[in-house]
């Protein structure tokens, strides 16, 4: 159960107004220029050169070892020897596979290409791979988005005579592995400003290395590029801008049949197709193929030219999304109650027997989301486990595992998203290691759990006119996100739940203005919230029709309690934190806090009514409105002690994460639990009878 105040802080940017005058007066709307005032673009020229990306492409030629790969691959060519074109199976691997092997193909070569199965043989080049390819006659293995810590694998390909071009954009290690060449933007050796490509921009800059221009792949691959760019959650700048900019024209305009049948399938409307229509609702379904170990379907249905193959291809990729759904809702379920048992630290660490490699991945995604720490799931099969893991707050995965990798058999990935091999015997120790490097990154501020909001806006500004303008920021993704917008003093008018009590439905109002809102996968109680109340909250506007009428909604990203309720949290926490540092408290301080019998058992009544396997999330002041609205009004500070009450004597924990209680029930078989033992409540009384 979660209180959600789903950020501890809100981190609310400022407007400079000469600068949001300045933009608004080269005609960007009056919300688009704040946005773009609050991140730091100054300048209507500043504006344009960020939004448009209209600087020319880097040469593929500045790229470490890409003459030599580019050099090598003619001579495939013109030699007419067998290419194998040797991808990964997520969205990024295939879209790069199929660029580059239908593009090599185009260029008249005998090319095959190979994407691991997922479940079978993991991520990457494997020697089992390499020998099925050798005995086909494969001179050339080509990589893309994979293969840069694959250092037995090259020496294997060396032994087969099988020359290996290696083009990744993961990190890397000091020591490279041994090929013909090498192309990461992230090579430690590589001069320049780090380039964050994804597997699909390296590919792309192959191939126009190859022919010499990258305007003529980039007219012809740019929907894979766009794709793989915004699936594997590059930033939205420079280079990938382009991409994404002109990959979005080129789906709306003359799709490749098979993502022309699996837009049709999805019900995506062309015509207005953004980076978050790939995200949410393209990416996934073709993931799924990958996940669940039938890759070649994606792969397949990009390269296929045939329509009625394409529909097909495509219907079967999302039936196997709905498979991958109900497979993540079990292993998520199975996670939540191993977390009941044992608790959680700085870092999620968990194991499971029957879980799915190809899902477990979203999981952690989810789990490192709502307990706000990095997550590391592991699929056991014998004495292995083959693992996922996903950061938060800036915590950098690959360094994690850099620094263990004597307890690992092979590891690989980025900051944000790593994966991992390990035996069962390491795993206990594994876990205490990465507790350890978690807490000292939260130790050290380093965290990045704010919630970031462009800027407050003036109720008034919220038109119609003024929220479709804002389209002047996309594409929007990492790198650039939709806008977030600050409003306070608003009154809680009416509040429903809808699409079967998962979403909430509010109207919200200030200023004698009225505005519909949703707030996704919440309800009243988990907001803690109720009608009549005061609420602050951070939202994306948009335009909701109807019916055919057209009206401005709010996307709420959070709510919280007004600043005086927060400044009544703020007290009673002070409060709490005040008795328990020994300080004499005076007659109306003690009364204040101490709690009642009926205080413990309307607390407990409302933790175990509403925990979801025996834990929540909770903000104290949200807690204080939800018993209070019970029927057992209770100060913050009076709750604060006896949820410590309560921990002291054993019935649960209580954790502080980004400003929020996390609670876990613990069972007590047998006799009953006398509160009144409690050394932390005996001396609060003490104090009352001075």
């Amino acid at each position: 159960m979660e209180c959600i105040v789903k950020y501890g802080t809100w981190k609310i940017h400022e407007i400079d107004p000469q600068a949001q005058q300045a933009l608004q007066d080269a005609g960007y709307g009056p919300l688009t220029a704040a946005v773009l005032s609050a991140r730091g673009c100054k300048t209507p020229e500043a504006a344009r050169h960020f939004l448009t990306a209209d600087e020319p492409l880097e040469s593929p030629l500045a790229l470490q070892d890409m003459e030599a790969a580019a050099a090598r691959i003619r001579r495939a060519l013109n030699s007419g020897e067998t290419i194998a074109v040797y991808g990964d199976y997520d969205v990024d691997g295939i879209t790069a596979t199929c660029l580059l092997t239908e593009f090599l193909r185009s260029q008249g070569g005998r090319v095959i290409y190979y994407i691991p199965a997922r479940l079978e043989e993991g991520y990457g080049l494997n020697c089992a791979a390499i020998d099925a390819l050798h005995a086909q006659g494969v001179g050339l293995i080509v990589t893309v988005d994979c293969g840069i810590t694959a250092d037995a694998e090259a020496a294997h390909c060396r032994a087969l005579g099988i020359d290996l071009i290696i083009t990744d954009h993961h990190e890397c290690r000091a020591v490279l592995p041994q090929a013909v060449a090498v192309v990461d933007p992230h090579r430690k050796d590589q001069p320049g400003e780090p380039r964050n490509l994804a597997g699909v921009g390296v590919a792309f800059q192959l191939a126009s290395a190859i022919v010499g221009s990258q305007e003529a792949i980039l007219e012809r691959f740019s929907d894979l590029l766009c794709l793989g760019t915004v699936a594997d959650v590059m930033p939205l700048t420079g280079a990938n801008r382009t991409f994404v900019l002109r990959g979005l024209k080129a789906l709306a305009e003359h799709p490749r049949p098979g993502l022309a049948a699996l837009m049709a399938e999805c019900g995506c409307d062309r015509r207005n197709l953004t980076a978050a229509t790939i995200g949410y609702t393209l990416a996934p379904r073709i993931n799924a193929a990958g996940r669940m170990g039938q890759v070649r379907l994606a792969a397949e249905l990009f390269l296929t030219q045939d329509e009625a193959a394409a529909q097909e291809l495509s219907h079967k990729l999302c039936q196997l999304n709905r498979q991958r759904q109900e497979v993540e809702a079990q292993i998520y379920q199975e996670a939540l109650a191993m977390l009941a048992r044992s608790g959680t630290g700085s870092a999620i660490v968990l194991a499971g027997e029957n879980w799915h490699q190809g899902v477990i991945g979203i999981v952690a995604s989810r789990l490192a989301e709502e307990f706000a720490c990095p997550a590391y799931l592991i699929c056991l099969d014998g004495e292995k486990g083959k693992a996922s893991s996903r950061s938060y707050g800036g915590f950098n995965l690959f360094a994690s595992l850099e620094c263990q990798a004597h307890r690992l058999e092979s590891y690989g990935g980025h900051e944000l998203a790593a994966g991992f091999t390990i035996l069962r015997s390491e795993i206990d120790d594994f876990r205490a290691a990465v507790m350890e490097l978690a807490e000292d990154f939260q130790q050290s501020g380093q965290c990045k759990s704010a919630l970031e909001i462009d800027c407050p806006v003036d109720p008034a500004a919220l038109t119609e006119e003024n929220i479709l303008a804002l389209e002047q920021l996309e594409p929007c993704g990492a790198g650039c996100p939709k806008p977030v917008f600050f409003l306070d003093g608003l009154t809680v008018e009416q509040l429903s739940e809808v699409g079967g009590g998962r979403h909430l439905r509010l109207r919200l109002s200030r200023d004698g203005l009225s505005f519909s809102a949703i707030f996704f996968s919440t309800t009243s109680l988990r907001a803690g919230i109720a009608q009549g109340d005061q609420v602050e909250v951070a939202f994306t506007p948009q335009i909701n029709e109807f019916r055919g009428i057209k009206s401005v909604q709010l996307n709420l990203v959070d709510i919280r309690p007004d600043q005086l309720s927060r400044t009544r949290s703020g007290q009673g926490q002070a409060l709490f934190e005040k008795f328990q540092t020994g300080q004499a408290l005076s007659a109306a301080e003690v009364a204040a806090l101490l709690p009642g019998r009926e205080d413990f058992a309307a607390l407990w009544r409302y933790l175990t009514a509403h925990a979801q396997q025996k834990m929540l999330l909770e903000d104290l002041s949200c807690l204080s409105r939800k018993l209070a609205r019970a029927g057992r009004p209770m100060p913050p500070g009076r709750l604060r002690v006896c949820l410590a009450v309560l921990e002291e004597r054993g019935l649960m924990t209580v954790e502080v994460v980004r400003e929020r209680m996390r609670i876990r029930l613990l069972s007590r078989p047998g006799s009953k639990v006398d509160l009144n033992q409690s050394p932390l409540l005996q001396s609060l009384k003490a104090q009352e009878s001075r």
